[in-house]
């Protein structure tokens, strides 16, 4: 005989199986959407993939470029052909853009020119570019006291040696921070390491940024006047900051002949005439041929967007990239 269901207990069942359900569903939707998250996380990865490769083959198609200009005269690079800085426009497959930008990497202050040296045996601090970087950050408006420390610590960051010079630092002025760390002892990887520096502010890195490069070798700073644009005057500047004012140095970039100077000699002529006079001798580092390179490029494809630095070393043939940075940001 079938025993008969309690007032109480009606319709327990049917919530059991309702709560099954929920459970069930709840469980589903999470699968559907860790799924989901799993498909497109692999379609980003692949329109990435895709986006760098395509970054790649643009940074071969500019580094051809590239080889053009440094062959079109042995001697001589100038801004004919406006390559400095301006933007190329190349289409990618479906509604894909490419855009990339080569400008003179060389007309910058070198950080790794503070030292002299080999960076596998030993690398000691070069005066010369020391009061260089000490005169930019002179013209630039920082207070000459301000500017020595600067330059002093950045020099002891580099150089191979822990003993601190009279205004610098090595690794005692850093490991008492938080985070502690130490100097680098080493060439420079890239101007962002800077920030790293004692005495360098958030404030006094932007102001220098525009003007200063890590190039991969201890040279002086290689500055080609056939190719320094006015916003570069501070770069001319700096080798005699008492005596040249930015707006200086401007007057002789404005001066230049439309198709450049063709020798030193007729550089030193309209520079004297503009009323630039130095004290020091510049004459291996003002040059009029350029022999690093850097390419901007930023990828739009898909749903994907990639952005690539690359310094190019033209002293080698074909030219070829010698640093690569990917991001837009330091």
């Amino acid at each position: 005989m079938k025993r008969p269901v309690p007032p109480s207990e009606r319709g327990a069942a049917l919530l059991a199986v309702l709560v099954l359900v929920v459970i069930m569903a709840a469980i589903a939707a999470g699968a559907f959407e860790r799924l989901r998250l799993s498909t497109a996380m692999a379609m980003n990865g692949a329109a990435l993939d895709q986006a760098r490769g395509y970054a790649l083959g643009v940074e071969d198609l500019l580094a051809l470029r590239i080889d053009d200009l440094a062959g079109e005269d042995a001697y001589v690079t100038t801004l004919a052909g406006d390559w400095n800085g301006t933007p190329r426009r190349i289409p990618l497959p479906g509604e894909g853009l490419a855009t990339g930008t080569i400008r003179d990497g060389g007309n910058c202050f070198n950080l790794n020119s503070l030292v002299q040296g080999d960076a596998a045996s030993t690398l000691v601090q070069r005066p010369a570019a020391i009061e260089q970087f000490v005169g930019l950050m002179v013209v630039l408006g920082l207070p000459e006291p301000a500017a020595r420390r600067v330059a002093a610590a950045a020099a002891d960051w580099i150089d191979s040696d822990d003993t601190p010079g009279p205004q610098g630092g090595e690794d005692a002025a850093y490991t008492g921070g938080e985070p502690a760390y130490r100097a680098g002892n080493t060439l420079m990887a890239d101007p962002s390491e800077l920030r790293a520096v004692a005495g360098v502010t958030p404030e006094i890195y932007r102001q220098l940024r525009p003007y200063l490069c890590a190039l991969p070798a201890a040279d002086m700073s290689p500055i080609n006047v056939n190719t320094l644009l006015p916003r570069d005057a501070p770069l001319l500047a700096m080798f005699a900051p008492a005596r040249v004012g930015a707006d200086r140095a401007r007057g002789v970039i404005a001066s230049r002949p439309p198709a450049g100077w063709r020798n030193t000699y007729d550089f030193w002529r309209s520079a004297e005439q503009a009323g630039l006079e130095t004290n020091v001798d510049p004459m291996s580092q003002l040059q009029l041929k350029t022999y690093w390179f850097t390419i901007d490029l930023s990828v739009a494809f898909e749903d994907a967007e990639m952005e690539e630095w690359a310094l190019v070393d033209a002293r080698l043939n074909p030219a070829k990239v010698v640093a690569r940075r990917w991001g837009g940001g330091e």
